[in-house]
């Protein structure tokens, strides 16, 4: 990602970015301060760090920004709402899919809020670190972050002297990812965020509560799956008679009850389920443009029942999807599970099942040249704070990209605003082209 280098003076369409962002903090010197951090972010740092912003950046020091970050009272989710509103209606074609996925931060030590031996799928192991969840919006021409939460693991949730020397809220319990995950999209959906689907990866498709959660709010997902999470074929469900009288009772024991569907119709593992299908069911798909050329594999699909806790069979009726190689190639064998996009094209449910690589691209992004990680200090509000800067820095490089620096304060000018206005934003396709269509220019120039 290009990014503008910072100087003396401040750049003109960041603060005319920030300026609704301005409401949020009450004194003069708290809105320098935000852009101050905010160009600090953008600028050609080493470490992003608040006493690194302070000491390379004129008009500030170190001790400003830290107070900013630590001591100044403002609302990181109001920053979030404000930022998704504005985003919206500037940043967005509508038709998105939310993706929730979840990033490491490599740690030292043990006092850092949330730090933990923990999985980290970024790290590829166990080890010290942070995990934070997010969520991003993604559509055909644009993709932004929509907000994050910490993961705090159940040894912090229940240790009251670390949580008091990070001021963890009183309000703030042991969660899974999922319900985590659960929580960003309300939040996005309190903003206005509409999603026609969320997408996520098999750590999250395989917790119940997660997929539970969003069948009851009514979203439809395309969720990964392992191999062994269990299925019921609909076909078989659809065939079986229903519940049998009640054999009569010979009036000695137990009266004896009737098999209930659970036992009648077995439940397989996704893996079994598509390894038995015929080779006919498979076919090549193709969903994106790669570095070397097309990226495509064999998929196919099959109506399936999920089956819950001790083998429950569950109403809710989807699509299990199954990936392999082309014959000739190399590769794993993936699994999906999709609920409530019927009418969906094949294809286009391949394309969803995909999008996930566009959030992989933002933590690349925003980690190598945002200063994501770069978090120095140890306490739950300046963590989500630096974050949310992030994720804030990162939406005005999108809409900066797409309408040039001459519309920032606004977004794209009204139709017949000036003899060259061309409001539209360039269109890419759904889901987004592969990373050479995707190059972000340098705002100050091609």
């Amino acid at each position: 990602m290009s990014v503008p280098k910072a100087g003396l003076e401040p750049l003109v369409d960041l603060g005319a970015f920030l300026e609704p962002f301005g409401a949020l903090v009450r004194r003069s010197e708290s809105r320098e301060a935000m852009e101050r951090y905010a160009t600090g972010l953008l600028a050609d740092l080493d470490r992003k760090t608040a006493a690194g912003i302070g000491r390379a950046l004129p008009g500030t020091n170190a001790q400003r920004v830290q107070e900013f970050l630590t001591n100044t009272a403002w609302d990181v989710r109001e920053m979030d709402r404000l930022r998704i509103e504005h985003m919206l209606a500037h940043g967005s074609v509508g038709d998105g899919v939310v993706v929730i996925d979840d990033t490491g931060i490599a740690k030292k030590g043990k006092h850092s809020v949330g730090v933990a031996r923990q999985y980290s799928g970024t790290l590829g192991r166990v080890d010290n670190c942070q995990v934070l969840v997010t969520a991003h919006y993604v559509d055909r021409v644009f993709d932004w972050p929509v907000t994050a939460r910490l993961y705090l693991p159940e040894s912090w949730a229940r240790d009251s002297d670390r949580r008091r020397k990070a001021r963890v809220p009183r309000e703030v319990a042991f969660q899974t990812k999922g319900r985590i995950g659960l929580a960003l999209l309300d939040e996005g959906w309190r903003a206005g965020l509409r999603p026609r689907a969320v997408v996520a990866d098999a750590g999250y498709g395989d917790q119940p509560a997660f997929v539970d959660g969003l069948e009851e709010r009514g979203v439809p997902y395309v969720v990964a799956v392992s191999v062994s999470t269990r299925f019921r074929l609909a076909d078989e469900v659809a065939a079986d008679p229903g519940d049998p009288p009640t054999p009569a009772y010979s009036g000695r024991g137990r009266p004896r009850k009737s098999p209930p569907l659970e036992e009648r119709v077995r439940p397989r593992g996704a893996g079994e389920i598509l390894s038995a299908l015929p080779q006919e069911s498979w076919q090549s798909v193709a969903w994106r443009e790669g570095t070397k050329g097309p990226l495509a594999k064999h998929f196919a699909r099959v109506r399936v029942h999920r089956s819950g806790a001790r083998g429950k069979h569950l109403d809710g009726e989807g699509w299990l999807v199954g990936e392999r190689p082309l014959p000739g190639h190399r590769g794993d064998l993936k699994y999906f599970y999709v609920h409530g996009l019927d009418d969906t094209p094949f294809a286009e449910l391949v394309d969803l099942a995909h999008v996930r690589w566009v959030i992989e691209r933002f933590y690349q992004d925003a980690k190598g040249e945002l200063g994501f990680e770069d978090y120095e200090g140890r306490l739950w509000h300046g963590l989500h704070r630096h974050i949310a800067l992030v994720m804030l820095a990162h939406s005005f490089l999108t809409l900066r990209q797409t309408y040039g620096p001459e519309v920032m304060g606004t977004g794209p000018p009204e139709p017949g605003e000036g003899d060259d206005a061309d409001p539209s934003p360039p269109p890419r396709g759904f889901p987004p082209g592969g990373p050479s269509k995707r190059r972000r220019p340098s705002p100050t120039g091609p």
